[in-house]
């Protein structure tokens, strides 16, 4: 069986929940304290083992082609401050790190063909770039075993109470054997009775069968969607879920957002005392 060394990030979204700033800063690299949200998506693939990354960006998004590219530029006005240019260079030494433009908002599925040359006959991992996990196991590296086990097409999920099951592409499962979840279908973002509180959470291994799926995929709206490529390779019997364990982060929510800032805030070593203070009286003064 193919080991997984490719992983796909698409960046297209518009970030509209994050304006108005994303209007000039793509919500990929918002920051989580003072690192991009990307940049901890990047480190969990390479340390998964993922060595070719293809990010596909959507127009206006050129700043993350530039937090990605060296700059000779700010490095030498770093030579006497060793610690922050180790830093810089760490962004981009572990991977060969690529890219490719989406030039119109044409959905997931468009996205992921702007990739086929790129991951050609391999298969590969593919995550969102808002979607943030901390997991002792890295989430691509669960996704990647579970992918040795069982060769075929595999989501990324995770149980979900249900009264926010109306905002996931939900599983229906036929059977579940420990965190292996096999699928009968799924229900886009059910408004009732979901089948299920398995829910996708942004992370896939991909089979490259999913890109001839994508091209039977009809428009809605202008959009090719990757889901209902998914849905037709499952009624294929060519997918299965897999119930990833550790903390998600939907950094396209706001709370979400947040919530992310304050738990890291509160693991820094540089932070954390001098921060959980300042919640402790922040609190009080709300009571």
């Amino acid at each position: 069986m193919q080991s997984i060394h490719k992983a796909v990030i698409p960046c297209g979204g518009m970030g509209t929940r994050f304006l108005p700033a994303t209007k000039a800063i793509p919500k990929e690299i918002l920051p989580v304290i003072d690192t991009p949200v990307l940049s901890f998506i990047a480190d969990e693939l390479i340390s998964s083992g993922i060595d070719q990354i293809h990010i596909v960006l959507g127009t206006g998004k050129q700043a993350i082609k530039n937090y990605f590219t060296p700059s000779p530029r700010l490095e030498k006005a770093l030579k006497n401050k060793p610690e922050m240019l180790q830093k810089l260079r760490d962004i981009t030494k572990n991977a060969e790190i690529t890219f490719s433009t989406q030039k119109y908002p044409r959905g997931s599925g468009d996205a992921v063909m702007h990739a086929k040359a790129f991951t050609g006959d391999d298969p590969f991992i593919m995550a969102n770039g808002d979607d943030l996990f901390v997991c002792d196991v890295p989430a691509a590296k669960q996704l990647c075993e579970a992918y040795e086990k069982h060769n075929a097409l595999v989501l990324g999920v995770q149980q979900v109470p249900e009264t926010e099951t109306d905002k996931y592409g939900i599983v229906d499962p036929k059977k579940i054997d420990g965190r292996f979840v096999w699928c009968n279908g799924m229900v886009e973002k059910p408004k009732s009775n979901p089948p299920s509180r398995y829910a996708a959470v942004g992370r896939y291994v991909l089979t490259p069968e999913v890109y001839e799926y994508i091209t039977h995929v009809k428009k809605v709206n202008g959009e090719i969607g990757l889901t209902d490529a998914i849905y037709a390779m499952i009624k294929d019997d060519k997918v299965y879920a897999y119930e990833l364990y550790g903390r998600r982060y939907d950094m396209g929510d706001k709370f979400g957002a947040l919530t992310a800032t304050v738990d890291f805030a509160l693991k820094n070593p540089e932070l954390k005392d001098k921060f959980a203070e300042y919640i402790k009286c922040a609190a009080e003064e709300l009571r």
